[in-house]
């Protein structure tokens, strides 16, 4: 049995860590640490397990094997990696550090101490991203010559049980990053996944629209972002993020092959449609998008520690993901296109 210690009891933890790790027989969770001790108390008396009174005190529990950083983005790459040092696995949440060097750190550290380190990027495992990767593999569109993909809807605050603008989320000393690392670091990576290849060059716009705090002042991070990305091989894409898509999300994905085109939650009936250059069309087994299931994260994290590697979405893939975030940031304040 995995001994499982949660750090961080904000929504990501209360809506899929937490319940899910509680789903999976083959873990327990055994500690949790949040800075407003309450909300540890409520997921302890909840699903069992002991608060403890802080994250140092929970990393030198040796029961504990692995542990979530759930918390804000400004402490996930040192929590990760004192985590990793005090011999327990981590699953860290998205993004994973808020500077190329700090993420760099979190991988080389887990390569130093033999401790697994796999990212929240949850694309990968919507059914239709991997039955997609399936077509893809077998070559049925052809090569992937463009694509966009986008990841947008009403901001943090519409998953807050209390709206909060003052939220961490919103200020850029506590966050780093908007709605680019929020969002459009998913959308990145699942291009990266589909495509099996990485960015290699950027040019990007990122700017705060409409997000206001409650004084009335805009925020201090993106809340929308627009991405140009090249590939290895030359496929050119749009990543767009958006935090202020206020009616129905979008979290649709079109690939342009050679061969014919494929059509991933773009539609509300079917999650994948493939429309062949010869007229025939395929529909995915797939069904519709539906927020409330299982992310598939936690199920895919236990599975890697008891194989001993992680099986998806690593800290080096994950890193691949954060360099373009980063080229996207300084492509927009310099204005210029960056190679990667």
């Amino acid at each position: 049995m995995i001994n499982i210690g949660i750090i961080g009891c904000g929504n990501i933890a209360r809506s899929r860590h937490i319940p899910e790790y509680d789903s999976n027989s083959d873990c327990v969770l055994t500690g949790y640490y949040n800075p407003n001790t309450a909300k540890a108390e409520e997921m302890a008396d909840r699903y069992g397990g002991k608060v403890y009174a802080s994250a140092e005190a929970l990393l030198a529990e040796p029961m504990i094997d692995a542990v979530s950083v759930c918390t804000s983005n400004d402490s996930h790459a040192a929590l990760s990696i004192a985590a990793m040092r005090a011999g327990k696995h981590v699953l860290c949440e998205k993004p994973m550090a808020c500077s190329l060097s700090e993420a760099e750190e979190m991988v080389r550290v887990a390569k130093e101490t033999g401790r697994l380190l796999m990212i929240g990027l949850n694309q990968r495992f919507m059914p239709a991203h991997t039955e997609a990767k399936e077509y893809l593999e077998r070559g049925v569109i052809g090569k992937v010559l463009s694509f966009r993909t986008t990841f947008g809807h009403g901001g943090p605050e519409m998953f807050m049980k209390v709206k909060d603008m003052n939220s961490w989320f919103f200020r850029k000393e506590k966050a780093a990053m908007g709605a680019m690392a929020d969002l459009g670091v998913h959308k990145i990576d699942l291009i990266h996944y589909l495509l099996g290849e990485r960015t290699v060059r950027v040019s990007a716009r990122l700017n705060t629209l409409d997000k206001r705090s409650d004084s009335g002042e805009l925020i201090s991070v993106d809340d929308n972002a627009i991405c140009l990305m090249e590939t290895e091989s030359g496929a050119l894409g749009t990543v767009t993020a958006s935090w202020t898509y206020y009616g129905r999300p979008d979290n649709s994905t079109v690939l342009f092959g050679s061969k014919g085109i494929m059509r991933l939650y773009d539609d509300p009936e079917h999650s994948l449609i493939i429309n062949l250059a010869d007229g025939n069309v395929i529909t995915g087994r797939a069904s519709p998008m539906d927020f409330r299931a299982p992310s598939g994260v936690i199920d895919s994290w236990i599975e890697s520690i008891k194989a001993g590697r992680v099986l998806e979405a690593d800290g080096e893939s994950a890193l691949d993901a954060m360099k373009t975030v980063f080229a996207a940031i300084s492509s927009s304040e310099t204005g210029n296109c960056i190679k990667i």
